[in-house]
């Protein structure tokens, strides 16, 4: 993972920028570079992943024109020759050294041609423009907002922009932005014309496009490892790269040290894959001691994401201190394909889909967020093959009757897609899934929220929830996370759009708390 700055013009205090920019060193701990570009200035830390020599030092340069780039570009080789052919010459072996002769090629048409997980800012030297991207789920983090004069700002995290521009905003996934406007290439939740692939087809083309995700995912010149819950997910993405790989994958899995529901799950997993696996357990001290940097990092106050970035911060911080490895592949974003708990309450076809499209529109926010802050503060890499963009285009095309739980069991299709061929136990592929911050230990919440209670009484909540007008506290719980989200970015909550719950319009839903265990079909979930 790396870190990219863009100040689009005239600096006008680089000290704050300066400041705004050291606090991501540790996404790109290797090397850092600023660069005048135009009027403005390009920054990158690197953490470097492909192209390990110095050549492969951001900001990249062609012609007078400058780019920095966050992002992974998948099958690039072919691209680059495609680029030498018509004569450009490449002096590194990074992927993102394509973006500028890709630019001068096809312009603003050249990001939907992209098969990446990416954000980059472009200065064009032929005009004096400034250009930026996200990729369409938005994987990688890109913020933006304005100086004092005007001058738009370009940053990987909102905390670099603190102080330097007065509202700070996620730049939306799937958008460019050109003189001045931001402007869609992809939506990639856009309702496409409707699959109609009977079941054997549909789970063949599932199986088939996971496993090319996790594949190309694999390339890499750092060492990769893998997070391991012990659900469903995150089994099946170690599980098939246990098939692609020469030698045993290395696994992770947290939990609390006393109520842990997935390590023996995640043990079973690695023993049928026959990973190198790692158990890493958390107390009660490190979860209290750990919630103002977690909220910190994140750059969030919803319930649900700093819940589930304890164990996944934890986990991560130890893979960072006890071992070499750069890359950490995980399961996100299969929920928001195939169904959470709560959708299996959806009133009808209609309503999954829109339910599944306001999700993956939303992701950057909330679990795509939570992945990246909580493995790029440890200066890891984090890749996410359920967010291949095939993959997503596919399942979201399906038609959504398919995907509505119609089976006695949530996400049927993946499960199906992966009944034959011995890819896991029977009892992981079938088991009901549990949140992940319920598998570190039902204790875990539990300590959180008797910690919220512990510290306001019931005329001090409602008294200090009441001065927030976005996204008002709603427990005591959600209000102590609001307030150590004002004390680093004050002024900042329109940052995320609410609170990540389930549909309160349907029955079943209307829940104060956004555990899937407060839900009637939760089930054996936890045990």
């Amino acid at each position: 993972m790396c870190s990219i700055i863009g100040y689009c013009g005239p600096v006008l205090d680089r000290a704050a920028f300066e400041r705004g920019f050291a606090r991501t060193k540790s996404r790109g701990p290797d090397d850092t570079r600023v660069a005048e570009a135009g009027r403005g200035l390009l920054g990158f830390h690197r953490l470097s992943i492909m192209g390990l020599t110095p050549s492969g030092m951001q900001p990249f340069e062609l012609e007078g024109s400058l780019c920095v780039c966050n992002g992974e570009l998948y099958g690039f080789e072919k691209d680059r020759e495609a680029l030498r052919a018509k004569g450009y010459k490449f002096s590194s072996d990074s992927d993102c050294e394509i973006i500028l002769p890709l630019w001068f090629e096809y312009g603003t048409d050249m990001f939907a041609r992209l098969d990446a997980e990416f954000a980059c800012v472009i200065y064009d030297g032929r005009t004096g423009e400034y250009v930026a991207a996200r990729d369409p789920i938005g994987i990688r983090p890109l913020y933006y907002g304005y100086d004092a004069a005007g001058t738009i700002v370009f940053a990987s995290e909102p905390k670099n922009l603190v102080g330097v521009a007065e509202k700070i905003m996620p730049f939306p996934p799937g958008h460019f932005y050109k003189n001045g406007r931001f402007i869609c290439y992809c939506d990639i939740a856009e309702r496409a014309p409707v699959c109609y692939d009977d079941m054997k087809t549909a789970c063949a083309h599932i199986r088939e496009k996971l496993i090319d995700g996790v594949r190309k995912r694999l390339v890499s010149d750092s060492k990769i490892g893998f997070l391991l819950s012990g659900g469903l997910d995150s089994s099946l993405v170690c599980a098939i790269a246990a098939r692609e790989s020469a030698e045993p994958i290395k696994t992770f899995a947290i939990g609390m040290s006393e109520d842990a529901i997935d390590l023996k799950y995640a043990r079973q997993v690695a023993e049928h894959i026959g990973s190198d696996h790692t158990e890493v357990f958390m107390t009660p001290d490190d979860v209290r001691q750990s919630l103002d940097r977690v909220v910190s990092l994140l750059g969030t106050f919803d319930i649900t994401t700093v819940r589930a970035s304890m164990g996944m911060y934890l986990v991560c911080k130890a893979i960072h201190e006890r071992t070499d490895l750069r890359v950490i592949l995980t399961g996100e974003i299969s929920d928001e394909l195939f169904g959470y708990k709560y959708t299996d309450f959806a009133p009808s076809a209609e309503a999954f889909q829109l339910e599944a499209e306001k999700r993956v529109r939303e992701l950057h926010m909330y679990d795509v967020l939570r992945a990246d802050r909580c493995i790029s503060v440890n200066s890891l890499e984090a890749r996410v093959p359920f967010g291949d963009l095939d993959f997503v285009r596919y399942v979201m095309s399906l038609d959504p009757e398919m995907k509505l739980n119609k089976y006695g069991k949530g996400k049927y299709l993946l499960r199906k897609a992966f009944e034959e061929g011995g890819w896991l136990p029977e009892n992981i592929l079938w088991r009901e899934k549990a949140a992940f911050s319920d598998a570190v230990g039902h204790s875990m919440v539990d300590i959180l929220k008797d910690h919220a209670e512990g510290l306001y009484t019931d005329a001090e909540f409602q008294a200090a929830s009441a001065k927030y007008e976005h996204a008002r506290p709603f427990t005591k719980e959600s209000l102590l996370y609001r307030e150590i989200f004002e004390k680093y970015y004050p002024g900042q909550a329109e940052m995320i759009a609410d609170f990540w719950m389930p549909n309160r319009s349907w029955e079943g839903c209307d829940v104060d708390d956004p555990s899937a265990r407060v839900l009637s079909n939760y089930g054996e979930s936890g045990e």
